[in-house]
């Protein structure tokens, strides 16, 4: 059985970019649909050095701005919530599974 809080070695870098550049949960998830990698985002977010840059931020919402036509996603959800919303669905999936079994059970 999966650990109580655990975080798939895939989403870590989201999480951890998103506390490194102050990144709210919307801009995350705008970057993910846009296929961002969060292991380049420090060369995005060089905007002090290289002041043509926009700030990191700003960079993703006109970047999904352009993309998509819209400001934010639709349904804005941080990682954490999809998880356990991922969770709760597979627990659901089971237990109407080993409801299945035990009832195929009883009829023979």
């Amino acid at each position: 059985m999966a650990k109580k809080g655990f975080i798939p070695q895939k989403l870590r870098p989201w999480i951890e970019a998103r506390k490194k550049y102050s990144l709210s949960h919307a801009q995350i998830q705008m970057a993910r649909e846009l296929g961002l990698n969060p292991k380049k985002f420090g060369s995005l977010a060089n905007y002090k050095q290289e002041p043509w840059k926009a700030p990191l931020p700003e960079f993703i919402e006109n970047i999904y701005e352009k993309r998509f036509g819209k400001s934010q996603p639709d349904d804005i959800r941080s990682i954490e919530v999809k998880l356990k919303a991922k969770a709760e669905k597979k627990k659901e999936k089971k237990a109407v599974k080993e409801m299945a079994v035990k009832s195929s059970a009883n009829i023979t």
